[in-house]
């Protein structure tokens, strides 16, 4: 009987919080969906600010986007409402990743990890800031350049709706991603998993690897590449410096932490 006790005991608990978990996730969903709705309602505007670097890069007047099959705009659309659904949805979705897994945590784990889903959010806008108001105008007038005339065939650029959104999306994507770094290598180090002197340690494997993942994430094109490794490459700098900066604060603590003992 005391086994069976026992057994129901711990699958009250389970139970609770698998129904917490659906009810934060319905949440986050009809937050989603919500959001979707209206983005999808403003889907031109959206579109729009997407393509206006697009516009920008055009010669006055030449620009413009096509599309060859009759629902091409029409998904297109949808893309665009789900992907600013989601942005705009995002703090809603991590306050409610957040209140689940809060009261797991103890109030030193609480404090810890708080910054970093502050963080995450102003990080990845930077990021995408960066790609949309510098590195998607430099690529798109280094792609335009080739435009011109082959054997008395122009050469000119028609670019597809689907495609340009594509792109948008990877340029987007890649940099608000890659600008979380620092997160990810902050989390690394609190866990254990690495240290800064062994970050330091592979620097110049690190130059590799953000060059290698700048030329795989970003299209083709040397300024976009070297636009997107520079700030990473940058970003772990700053990372590493940071822990410094912690590893201090916490020698400071510990050696503190003593003359308040004796004194007491």
């Amino acid at each position: 009987m005391g086994i069976l006790r026992d057994i129901d005991e711990t699958q009250a608990p389970l139970m609770e919080h698998l129904v917490e978990l659906r009810g934060r996730l319905l949440r986050s969903v009809l937050v989603l969906a919500v959001a979707f709705g209206v983005c999808f309602y403003f889907a031109d505007d959206i579109l729009a600010f997407l393509a206006r670097p697009l516009a920008e890069a055009f010669p006055e007047g030449k620009g413009r986007l096509v599309y060859t099959r009759l629902y091409e705009v029409f998904f297109v659309e949808l893309k665009v409402a789900l992907f600013a659904a989601f942005c705009v949805s995002f703090p809603v979705i991590a306050n409610q990743l957040w209140a689940f897994v809060a009261p797991g945590l103890y109030a030193r784990e609480k404090k810890a990890f708080l910054p970093f889903l502050i963080a995450t959010p102003v990080l990845f806008t930077a990021g995408a800031s960066l790609a949309y108001f510098v590195v998607m105008p430099t690529a798109f007038r280094f792609f335009l350049g080739f435009q011109g005339e082959a054997a008395g065939l122009p050469i000119e650029a028609l670019p597809s709706a689907g495609d340009y959104l594509s792109l948008v999306m990877q340029f987007i994507l890649a940099f608000g991603i890659s600008f979380l770094l620092p997160v990810l290598l902050l989390l690394l180090e609190r866990a254990g998993i690495v240290s800064r002197a062994s970050l330091a340690k592979i620097r110049r494997y690190v130059i590799v690897g953000v060059v290698a993942v700048a030329a795989v994430v970003t299209p083709p094109d040397p300024g976009s590449q070297l636009i997107l490794a520079g700030p990473l490459y940058l970003l772990f700098e700053g990372s590493l410096l940071l822990m410094l900066i912690l590893e201090r604060r916490e020698r400071g603590k510990e050696s503190s932490e003593p003359e308040t003992t004796t004194s007491a």
